[in-house]
């Protein structure tokens, strides 16, 4: 297979500048593209503050905040010494992960173009050897682009993690529990395999379901695509990835994170869930 996913780069522009305006990156991964993206969006969010309780910027920092937590837990209770990160786009996950566990081995994915700009972009910052940014397209079953390929850099004798963030809404629900799949039988190589990622759920009893939907046509809007909803509760949520060839599941809220972690909050229930799977 191979469908082009290049129509979702923008928004890599627009999280990596959301990142940097707060904090969470060096100035290296703002671009011009994502300020200009901040800077339209900037009614939007208003609105959105206004009528929903919460703006983009608000969950994007959430699942960032929990998916981190998330993945410093597998490294410091689990033992995970190699993590994948894939459509990494302008994440400075890799660049802040590496500077507080050096040890770590480190590779980040994404498509041809992106890569390299990536790659070129931590080259400048300066990074060891054991960070790295290889291509990779997701929807790739085999060959040198598969997840399988990324996974093969890898210690087979190590714990391995894979990280995905802001990307599985971007497809349908079949094509992505495809990739969920393929993720699930390639971290069985190594002696354990955790995939953590962050999803958002179909609820459509959510006090604020029809700004989601609003939501849903922006980010179609930007990214000339589909932006769908997967999963109606959190016990369906664990179901499916258990279907997808994980054996252990959790689903977390963000807000039960409220008290223990640095994150803004949202003034009505939240949008997002973080998954954390074993296999």
């Amino acid at each position: 297979m191979t469908t082009d996913t290049s129509r979702i780069s923008i928004s890599a522009h627009y999280t990596g500048y959301v990142w940097f305006k707060h904090g969470l990156s060096a100035t290296e991964f703002a671009t011009s593209t994502g300020r200009l993206a901040n800077a339209v969006l900037t009614p939007i969010n208003a609105f959105l503050r206004n009528v929903a309780g919460a703006d983009i910027d608000v969950f994007l920092l959430q699942r960032h905040s929990v998916i981190d937590h998330q993945i410093e837990r597998l490294i410091l209770e689990e033992g995970v010494e190699q993590v994948l990160e894939l459509a990494c786009g302008l994440s400075p996950r890799g660049y802040r992960l590496k500077q507080k566990y050096p040890q770590l081995r480190y590779i980040e994915g994404d498509l041809p173009g992106m890569a390299q700009r990536k790659q070129t972009l931590l080259q400048k910052i300066g990074v060891d050897s054991q960070h790295q940014v290889f291509p990779c397209n997701i929807l790739e079953q085999d060959g040198e682009l598969s997840i399988q390929s990324l996974l093969s850099q890898l210690d087979p004798t190590k714990k391995t993690a894979i990280v995905t963030e802001g990307l599985v809404n971007y497809f349908d629900l079949a094509t992505i529990k495809q990739v969920w799949s393929h993720m699930a039988q390639g971290l069985k190589q190594f002696p354990q395999g955790f995939y953590v990622t962050d999803l958002y759920p179909d609820f459509i009893e959510h006090p604020s379901y029809k700004y989601v939907q609003f939501a849903q046509k922006l980010v179609g809007f930007f990214t000339r695509g589909q932006w769908p909803l997967h999963y109606r509760s959190d016990e369906a949520i664990q179901q499916g990835f258990q279907e997808d060839g994980f054996s252990h599941v959790e689903v977390h809220d963000p807000a039960s994170f409220y008290d223990t972690l640095d994150m803004p909050r949202a003034k009505t229930q939240t949008l997002v869930r973080i998954i954390r799977a074993s296999t």
